[in-house]
């Protein structure tokens, strides 16, 4: 689920939201009760991959490679 950053324009708080894409933008400060919240435009989550052999098991081995080793899943090269 992701998360999503609002200001209220009247008193300045700033707070993040857990909530569905699906759900409607929340308009209601939780600190001054006003009307006046603005959802902020976000950078968005990224993809990190932490850890060893990430590099080893997750992306396709280049057919120069295999071929000097002779061991390409599709037996070319």
């Amino acid at each position: 689920m992701p998360h999503y950053d609002y200001r209220c324009i009247g008193c300045g708080h700033e707070f993040e939201l857990f909530q569905n894409m699906s759900a409607t933008p929340e308009t209601d400060c939780p600190e001054c009760k006003d009307s006046s919240l603005q959802r902020l435009i976000g950078s968005g989550g990224g993809l990190l991959f932490k850890g060893s052999g990430f590099y080893e098991t997750d992306y396709k081995k280049s057919s120069e490679a295999c071929a000097q080793k002779n061991d390409c899943p599709d037996g070319g090269g």
